[in-house]
């Protein structure tokens, strides 16, 4: 029985690796265009230029009013239409390119102003906080957030001038303001009063 089991197993690998077409022969397939150790290298080059990119709220806010500047939200798309920060354009990250992102931002000048899910609080629908939660009490919780891999890409397509909202903030804070479809319009003073 062994015997049987062991040929169904060779008999389905050479298949498929191309050997069992006639005339066929088999060569090995290129290695993927992964690279680790060049993004670990990128990740450690980021990681010491980002430390002077965290602004806070009120930075950020005000750096979002100059010229030459956008909010990028590079979440889903479904949450990007869900809820956004007001003015923020948007490129979901799995859709990042050098040509999608020269199409969205054409000078690699621009400020960008980065946030995710992990930057507000108390909406855990629009923003779910990206964590790995520990199984047992001696793990600590590893945060998962986007905006470290948007911050990473961004830089290694040529985009330097980026900054990050390092604050952790509520969505009820009147300083910032919300679009999409799921943000409650205020109702018009007249249509106040004719109530």
């Amino acid at each position: 029985m062994k015997k049987i089991k062991l040929i169904l197993v060779l008999v389905t690998m050479y298949a498929l690796t191309g050997c069992a077409q006639p005339g066929k022969v088999s060569k090995p397939l290129p290695a993927s265009k992964v690279d680790f150790d060049a993004y670990e290298a990128l990740a450690k080059e980021v990681k010491e230029y980002r430390k002077n990119r965290l602004v806070s709220l009120s930075r950020f806010l005000f750096l979002s009013k100059e010229q030459n500047t956008v909010i990028l939200d590079t979440r889903s798309t479904e949450m990007f239409n869900r809820k956004h920060v007001k003015g923020a354009i948007h490129l979901n990250f799995a859709d990042f390119t050098q040509d999608n992102l020269r199409q969205l931002i054409p000078d690699l000048n621009t400020r960008i102003l980065i946030y995710c899910n992990n930057n507000f609080d108390n909406d855990q629908v629009r923003f779910a906080t990206k964590s790995a939660r520990p199984r047992s009490i001696s793990q600590k919780e590893i945060t998962l957030a986007l905006n470290i891999p948007t911050f990473i890409n961004l830089y290694g397509y040529g985009y330097k001038n980026v900054y990050e909202l390092a604050d952790l903030v509520s969505v009820f804070n009147k300083a910032i303001e919300f679009e999409g479809r799921d943000v409650l319009k205020p109702v018009p003073v007249t249509e106040q009063a004719n109530n």
